[in-house]
């Protein structure tokens, strides 16, 4: 995966970049399938792992403080868990970016 969905909007610091493209490459490595509900709204379904809903709670918040546009809700149900994405429409090519990513 490259940079190529990283917003410009974004203020991590670009030596930071890949250790947090990496990590949604692990979340990508668990999703089961993803469902894009419209050019602005993403649902993926990950397996269920141990505090593996704890670790993409805190990999989104750390996501939100940098890409403040991003609207993440992480839900546990019996047998998944399930994160939610969305984004303002000037933000939907970011939203494309990750759908690509975590599409199964």
């Amino acid at each position: 995966m490259t940079e190529a969905w990283v917003p410009d909007a974004c203020t991590l610091p670009t030596v930071e970049r890949p250790v947090r493209i990496a990590e949604f490459q692990g979340l990508a490595d668990v999703t089961r399938s993803s469902v894009r509900h419209s050019p602005t709204r993403l649902t993926a379904e990950l397996e269920p792992a141990p505090g593996l809903a704890d670790e993409v709670r805190h990999l989104t918040r750390r996501e939100s403080e940098c890409c403040s546009f991003f609207g993440f809700v992480v839900r546990e149900e019996p047998g998944r868990v399930l994160l939610d994405i969305d984004v303002p429409e000037p933000h939907a090519e970011v939203l494309d970016g990750l759908a690509r990513l975590l599409g199964r």
